[in-house]
């Protein structure tokens, strides 16, 4: 297959990941319902770490993560992506 690299790693990530084993964590969002997240086993064990060092189950830490604001955009672009590369600016 003649790819670009980037679309190579894509493809082959995707493949990688579809022959992992998906765990399903239940948890209740801020409005109440019920979700269910599928998470990777690299996701889980990181989930399962955080969870285990503040003391709580997984499901937890994502009800209290959907609390966690999500930053605004504002639609201005950020100061290095106005940079035009003259170094006398």
């Amino acid at each position: 297959m003649e790819l670009p690299e980037d679309e190579l790693t894509f493809l082959r990530d995707l493949v990688k990941t579809s022959r992992q084993k998906i765990v399903r964590v239940q948890w209740i969002d801020r409005d109440g319902t019920t979700r269910v997240t599928p998470l990777s086993q690299t996701e889980n064990t990181r989930l399962k770490q955080i969870a285990a060092r503040l003391g709580t189950n997984p499901g937890e830490i994502l009800r209290q993560a959907a609390h966690i604001p999500v930053p605004k955009y504002t639609g201005k672009k950020s100061p290095s992506s106005e940079d035009n590369g003259d170094p006398a600016n």
